[in-house]
């Protein structure tokens, strides 16, 4: 198990935890991921939603057409595509 120290910050009224990249990658963690936090015996606990637990709303809120290199919706339907 990789273990590392950090400070706790804050910003504005909120407390933020940094993970350091080593950490991030070795829970398969990337920004703007959906994580569930809690507390318990003296313990945070930070665990990946799976994509399969998320709403609508935050799936599309994860989509940027930028890094899905424009993938959206397809102008010209074709097949049983068209109504």
């Amino acid at each position: 198990m990789n273990e590392v120290t950090t400070e706790i910050k804050k910003r504005g009224g909120r407390l933020h935890v940094p993970i350091p990249a080593a950490i991030a990658r070795a829970a398969r963690l990337r920004a703007k991921q959906m994580v569930r936090v809690s507390a318990g015996a003296g313990r945070l606990v930070i665990a990946p939603i799976p994509i399969d637990e998320l709403s609508l709303e935050h799936m599309l809120a994860l989509y940027h057409p930028i890094g899905h290199r424009g993938e959206s919706m397809v102008t010209n339907l074709i097949g049983s595509e068209r109504l």
